[in-house]
């Protein structure tokens, strides 16, 4: 008897590319032998993955700038997702939690009067730990879930920390690759089309820092360091792209201006569109990931499938994914000095950078590949669902 799990998501492609994390674990689950019913937003296309039964019942949820309007709409969704997937015989509802709130513990007690089994990968692990240990509603979904995923030890370290009584339940499973749902591009023809597109010159070398734009990013760090960058490889260049999130980006702007670095720069601060993002990658000659605090990276995930040389601080979060000098180059988290001598040291050596580069592509390949994903939340799904057997 197959299982038959109901992912049930509202973000989808709302924001972000995380619908690229819920289409990656459908593939791979199916490809693993489980029933799988996609349901999401109608902002999200369909992709038309072999075997899977997509569903968009949350409604233009986020296309109104009325709260209760788009309440009502979540509500409805919710509902209908729910009750189409029990009628459908999905006794796993599998959830993908960025925080704690009353609409998540709505679902999940919509799961339980169900009578399901509730899965939940926890994204965003600092919601859900620090100075969080007396939070109402995550002790509520905790205490509901009858299995908790998160992607590396450092994680769940985390998380047993402020929960130790959920030890049991929480399991690592790790954080898939791209590759099944970008385009790979690598050649100069690709990379001369792209630096045209965002207006680069073909002779820079191109440092890339992408995605939301946070304090525990560290953006500042990496502006800090661009000056001795710049003075050993004058032809560098910083692209920018995201917007920020709870922040305020004329902070990096003065520190640009301070610094003189504007010619430098180029600052596409706004929302990539899916489209777009292939791009920025393929215009870029290393990524940057100057990060102070991390769980789990999407942007590295997406830099090395793109077939990208990485550079990321040396955080537990990071070495547990990647090695220093084989599949990523380390800098120590924090320090200015350490950050342009790694930059300068992989702008100035281009076999080494080679290696890592083509390293990196195919650790993604084979142990982050969705199958392998699928296989290992497979066996945790048998571990919680006594209506299946191996």
């Amino acid at each position: 008897m197959k299982i038959k799990v109901a992912i049930i998501d509202h973000l989808g492609a709302h924001g972000s590319s995380h619908h690229f994390y819920l289409f990656g674990q459908a593939k791979g689950l199916i490809e693993n032998s489980v029933d799988v019913s996609l349901y999401t937003n109608s902002s999200t296309n369909n992709p038309e993955i072999q075997d899977l039964a997509f569903h968009q019942f949350y409604q233009n949820i986020f296309n109104s700038n009325n709260k209760l309007t788009a309440l009502i709409r979540y509500l409805f969704g919710s509902i209908k997702s729910h009750l189409h997937a029990r009628l459908n015989s999905c006794h796993i509802f599998h959830y993908h939690l960025f925080g704690s709130s009353l609409l998540v513990l709505f679902n999940m007690f919509l799961a339980k009067l169900l009578f399901a089994k509730i899965v939940v990968t926890i994204h965003d692990v600092r919601s859900f730990s620090d100075n969080n240990e007396s939070s109402l509603y995550t002790r509520l979904i905790y205490s509901l879930t009858d299995s908790i995923f998160t992607h590396n030890r450092f994680s769940r370290k985390e998380i047993v920390k402020y929960h130790k009584s959920f030890a049991k339940k929480t399991t690592i499973i790790p954080h898939g690759n791209y590759l099944p749902f970008i385009e790979n591009q690598e050649n100069q023809e690709d990379q001369k089309e792209s630096r045209l597109r965002l207006g680069i010159g073909l002779d820079k070398k191109v440092l890339l820092f992408f995605g939301m734009i946070k304090k525990v990013k560290s953006l500042d760090l990496l502006l800090c360091a661009m000056p001795e960058i710049i003075k050993r490889n004058p032809n560098t260049t910083l692209l920018i792209a995201g917007k920020p999130w709870k922040d305020d980006f004329t902070y990096y702007q003065d520190i640009i201006d301070r610094l003189k670095i504007h010619n430098n720069c180029v600052l596409n601060i706004k929302f990539i569109s899916h489209q777009d993002v292939k791009h920025y990658y393929c215009a870029s000659n290393i990524v940057i990931l100057p990060y102070k605090e991390i769980y789990q990276s999407g942007v590295l995930m997406m830099s090395m499938c793109f077939g990208k040389p990485v550079v990321v601080s040396d955080l537990d979060s990071f070495k547990e994914i990647v090695d220093d000098q084989e599949t990523a180059f380390f800098f120590k988290s924090g320090d200015v000095n350490s950050l342009s001598n790694v930059v300068n040291k992989v702008l100035e050596n281009h076999n080494l950078s080679e290696k890592v580069r083509t390293q990196g592509f195919e650790l993604v390949k084979t142990k982050y590949s969705w199958m392998e994903i699928g296989r290992q939340t497979c066996d945790a799904y048998y571990k919680i669902n006594y209506f299946y057997k191996k």
